[in-house]
């Protein structure tokens, strides 16, 4: 094959996967959809910080990996559940049931957060940074409804290097744009309460061209396209210490085909938990995690592919190491989301 019809062919290839799906995947987003929805930052009683780590379809080279950091937090000082009856005792499972019966919703209130994400395809990088904010409104006793922003900014870049076209240079790597920054805006809703949870959000609102290649082609008509997500769960008891929380998303960025993932998580004590989730024609996974102590959470998981690529791939892997800041109430895990 010639190199100028090499790069063209790259070209081309990134050119469709510019018309599908452009963010990364994450496994473990129920654990962290502040990952996919502004409307989450500053919900929690904590400074909520997030770092991970995905390695997906292992067994292919140059398969993609992302690393991320997210934390967001409320504004002001004051905490954000003032009703005694809907806080838990220093110490004390912020999850039992007779917190569940006694919660209230928190007070209207402010948040903010930061989120850069970092993703590698091949030859292809992109970092994703972005600001947060949310507006939480009371909604009555026992419900908020939240609305947030992400603002910020995306570097997708090209490596020449990693291309190997052998000892000869073609005129086309010249006319490759290697690096290109573009605005980037998100929207969400979430609306939640004791034990239900119920959000919308887009990312990639504005429309950004993307191409690789300085020299007009047929091949030149990539572009950023939104991301649609909608999700909803509920967490039931199933003992006083054991809890269950069923939960699905509908994700959607034309022309992919719409993907629906359906999830369970199994709780004990809040101290630790199981999970399993089922992606329709491409995987299935488990998932453990484990409150360490009143800072420190670790959880996993692992996909097990079921499309094709099962055949030249061992899974993915994906780990995640929360940090809980400024826990006043010194208890292992209030999220409210699992």
């Amino acid at each position: 094959m010639k190199i100028s019809s090499y790069i063209i062919f790259l070209l081309l290839m990134l050119s469709i996967n510019a018309d599908a799906q452009q963010r990364p995947h994450y496994t473990q987003y129920i654990f962290n959809n502040y990952l996919l929805n502004p409307a989450l930052s500053g919900m929690e009683n904590y400074t909520d910080v997030k770092l991970g780590y995905r390695k997906q379809w292992t067994g292919i080279d140059d398969a993609p990996k992302t690393s991320f950091v997210s934390a967001n937090w409320s504004l002001g000082g004051e905490y954000l559940w003032r009703n005694a009856l809907s806080l838990p005792e220093k110490g004390e499972d912020p999850m039992s049931r007779n917190y569940m019966q006694n919660y209230t919703a928190s007070p209207a209130h402010h948040g903010v957060g930061v989120v850069v994400v970092m993703d590698d395809v091949g030859p292809l990088s992109r970092i994703d940074a972005s600001l947060t904010y949310a507006y939480h409104l009371q909604l009555g006793q026992r419900l908020n409804l939240s609305v947030g922003v992400a603002a910020g900014i995306s570097r997708i870049g090209l490596d020449i290097n990693a291309l190997d076209f052998g000892p000869i240079e073609d005129p086309a790597v010249r006319n490759t744009i290697v690096s290109q920054i573009k605005p980037d805006l998100g929207v969400g809703l979430w609306l939640y309460g004791s034990s239900f949870f119920a959000g919308a959000s887009i990312q990639q609102i504005l429309p950004q061209k993307l191409v690789f290649t300085g020299v007009p082609t047929e091949f030149s008509t990539g572009k950023e396209i939104p991301h649609f997500f909608v999700t909803t769960g509920y967490r039931f008891f199933i003992a006083e210490d054991i809890a269950a929380t069923p939960s699905v998303m509908v994700k959607h960025a034309s022309p992919a085909p719409m993907s629906l993932d359906a999830n369970l998580k199994i709780s004990f004590k809040d101290r630790l938990w199981v999970g399993g989730s089922y992606r329709k024609n491409d995987s299935y996974s488990g998932m453990v995690g484990v409150n360490i102590n009143k800072l420190v959470n670790l959880t996993y998981a692992y996909d097990f592919v079921t499309s094709q690529l099962n055949t030249v791939s061992n899974g993915s892997h994906e780990i995640v190491l929360g940090l809980q800041l400024n826990n006043v109430y010194e208890v292992l895990s209030s999220n409210k989301m699992w």
